[in-house]
């Protein structure tokens, strides 16, 4: 199978990391976003929306969106439970990972990292710490309640919400002052077959 994706996105890292933990092979195609790659017309005829990751199936099945691309790997994998309250549960933190975490902590890292913090977004910048560190409080009062964000096994919930926080600092985001998710970044970097982000620039 084909993984389309940019390897600074976290959005795409989601996958990369998952893909490892399970020993999942992939051909990794980078897809240069500020060049434009994910709007030629090649890429829009396998994602019209034009966004990455893109994961593309041996028999030329497609599937976008980071999380709907999580959810189909791990069927039939520890990472996504069999009970059907659980995998809702599952669902419920992806739901808060693209509505309330990443609009505020990934945009701020784009900004950032990707677009290097010009002063014409530094008001967008900044808009975004409030949001960001209510989703990061939010993960802070559930990870001192359990390991992980549903009990005390990793599953995707765990693999998305990962992507992005672990270089929240990167957006701006001191996490010095959320202990349990830092302990929990560390439990997750422990798993076996863990691989770090590609950070390039």
């Amino acid at each position: 199978m084909k993984i389309y994706g940019d390897g600074l996105s976290g959005n795409c890292y989601k996958i990369q990391l998952f893909c490892s933990l399970i020993g999942l092979e992939y051909q990794w195609v980078e897809i240069d976003v500020l060049a434009g790659d994910t709007q030629t017309e090649t890429f829009l005829n396998k994602n019209p929306n034009g966004k990455i990751p893109l994961l593309e199936l041996d028999d030329g099945q497609l599937i976008s969106e980071s999380n709907a691309v999580l959810y189909f790997l791990a069927s039939d994998t520890d990472y996504l439970p069999s009970d059907n309250y659980l995998r809702a549960k599952v669902l419920q933190w992806q739901f808060f990972e693209q509505y309330s975490h990443e609009p505020y902590i990934a945009v701020a890292r784009y900004i950032a990292k990707y677009l290097g913090l010009p002063d014409d977004r530094l008001s967008d910048y900044e808009s975004k710490q409030p949001g960001g560190h209510k989703a990061l409080q939010v993960m802070e009062n559930q990870l001192n309640q359990s390991d992980f964000l549903i009990g005390d096994t990793c599953t995707i919930a765990d693999i998305s919400l990962f992507a992005y926080t672990h270089v929240a600092d990167e957006g701006g985001f001191d996490l010095a002052g959320y202990p349990a998710i830092l302990s929990w970044l560390d439990r997750i970097k422990a798993i076996p077959g863990y691989q770090a982000m590609l950070k390039t620039t």
